[in-house]
């Protein structure tokens, strides 16, 4: 599986994790060239806190547009070392 954003591939693996109709593919697999800081989080009842990172690419940044649970609750153990995507991310095979 591929995530693509702005022409690029941003993650590409094929040990992909489906939760909630998101996938999740291996932090190793992200391509940090094109990643950046951010600062949000966001709370979800089951998984714990998510962070997030922004994409920068060919000049365009796309923020917040990767998450990630860098502690995740013991049910979403399966997300732990994983990152998703969203914000126009598109997954293809």
């Amino acid at each position: 599986m591929k995530a693509i954003w702005n022409g690029t591939v941003i993650a590409e693996s094929d040990d992909t994790v489906a939760v909630e109709g998101n996938l999740y593919f291996p932090a190793s697999s992200l391509k940090r060239e094109h990643v950046t800081f951010s600062n949000h989080h966001t709370s979800c009842a089951w998984k714990g806190q998510a962070s997030y990172y922004s994409l920068l690419v060919n000049g365009e940044m796309n923020t917040d547009a990767v998450w990630y649970y860098p502690d995740p609750k013991p049910e979403a153990d399966m997300v732990r070392d994983r990152v998703a995507f969203w914000k126009g991310v598109k997954i293809e095979p």
